[in-house]
């Protein structure tokens, strides 16, 4: 039982660090397929809206569908209402579909994170479709019990925007360290009022 369990496993490490000004959302590059490496090259946060980003940890296509449909989404939101969506408003309506979806789920744990008229935030949003706003650190993923052990250590309320990126990559590093998930390289974006920015 336990080998069949972890067999279906998948691992990736995903974070978010909500700063002063902005959001982080950071991710590493591996994609699994068991335990063989499928990609090196994964692409895992997707610009949805303007200001705000997704990472994906889960099934690699209904992450895509998803990133595709919030896209599309937001876009409506825009056109119809004649002002951007929130970040709220983008976590409930990604809850919002999944909840919908919960007999045949999207095999998926997302953030949601980025700058509206409010401010920063950053949302976790599980299969189901529960959506939690994140005060401040979160992270997801196989690889996040190692990422937290970062976090919690070196975050603190109001940093800059290079100590925001420092300790996200930090805390990819020790995740890319013990977890076999996670590897193969670090993509991080910087998301503030003025610019959604795409670091390597």
């Amino acid at each position: 039982m336990p080998e069949q369990v972890q067999e279906s496993m998948k691992g990736t490490t995903t974070l978010g660090i909500v700063f002063a000004g902005g959001v982080i959302l950071a991710t590493e590059k591996r994609a699994t397929m068991g335990y063989m490496i499928a990609s090196k090259k994964a692409k895992k946060v997707y610009q949805v809206a303007d200001r705000i980003g997704m990472t994906t940890a889960g099934g690699v296509g209904d992450a895509q569908q998803l990133a595709r449909i919030l896209t599309v989404e937001c876009n409506l939101y825009q056109i119809r209402r004649s002002r951007p969506i929130t970040v709220g408003a983008t976590a409930t309506l990604l809850s919002n579909y999944l909840n919908q979806n919960r007999y045949f789920p999207y095999y998926v744990q997302l953030l949601v994170g980025g700058v509206d008229e409010k401010g920063s935030s950053v949302y976790s949003v599980d299969a189901m479709g529960g959506a939690t706003r994140e005060e401040e650190i979160v992270a997801t993923g196989s690889g996040s019990p190692m990422a937290y052990g970062v976090l919690e250590d070196r975050f603190r309320p109001n940093m800059t925007e290079d100590e925001a990126i420092e300790i996200a990559v930090r805390g990819l590093k020790s995740a890319m360290k013990r977890d076999a998930g996670s590897g193969e390289g670090i993509h991080v974006v910087v998301i503030t009022k003025d610019k959604y920015q795409e670091l390597s």
